[in-house]
């Protein structure tokens, strides 16, 4: 008898890719980049969209990055395979850094470097506050939605007090675990399928 339900397979949740929505990759996607990982899409129009891997950090602090600044408590994560000689930022600092762009609920992308400076200068910015990625994810226009169509992403919506959390090791299987039915089983297939 072969089983009614292709546990691999996305369903389509009538959720479409825009700013301020997460992409989950399903659990085989073999990138060195995507593996297991979930993006915030930044910006989606109709020439292509911009996010950041949320589930990646690396080992190594903004102070190495930036050694002029006094970055101490704040950590450095991949933001995806596009110009990862780049720095880029999100934070929930809003209107006190000018010409942030808003995301969604108070998520906050870029801004005002010399003004976020300053603001840490003055112990005004918390880690919580502030997340740094090297380099971003990008897609051509309409390259993301073809690869939602074969099944690389599900599209869901995130709490945005998760996107700053600063230890984000299980929030690729938590955010399975809240979409619960099949995707629960996504959580404990094995990261290479040839093994079980």
């Amino acid at each position: 008898m072969k089983p009614d339900v292709d546990f691999f397979k996305i369903e389509t949740n009538n959720i479409s890719p825009k700013k301020g929505r997460i992409l989950i990759s399903e659990p085989f996607l073999n990138d060195i980049y995507f593996k297991r990982s979930l993006v915030l899409i930044t910006e989606h129009d109709e020439n292509g969209s911009v996010g950041f891997v949320l589930n990646k950090p690396i080992n190594i602090k903004i102070q190495d990055v930036l050694p002029d600044y006094p970055f101490e408590d704040f950590s450095v994560s991949l933001g995806g395979p596009v110009s990862t000689n780049t720095l880029h930022y999100i934070h929930t600092l809003g209107e006190k850094i000018p010409n942030s762009i808003k995301i969604f609920d108070n998520i906050y992308w870029s801004g005002d470097f010399e003004v976020l400076k300053k603001l840490i200068d003055e112990e005004k910015v918390k880690p919580d506050q502030l997340r740094f990625f090297l380099g971003y994810s990008g897609w051509t226009e309409k390259q993301l939605e073809g690869e939602i169509s074969l099944n690389s992403w599900l599209v869901t919506n995130i709490d945005a007090k998760k996107i700053m959390v600063p230890n984000m090791d299980t929030i690729w299987k938590e955010a399975l675990q809240n979409l619960g039915g099949k995707y629960k089983m996504w959580i404990n297939s094995p990261e290479n399928p040839g093994m079980n």
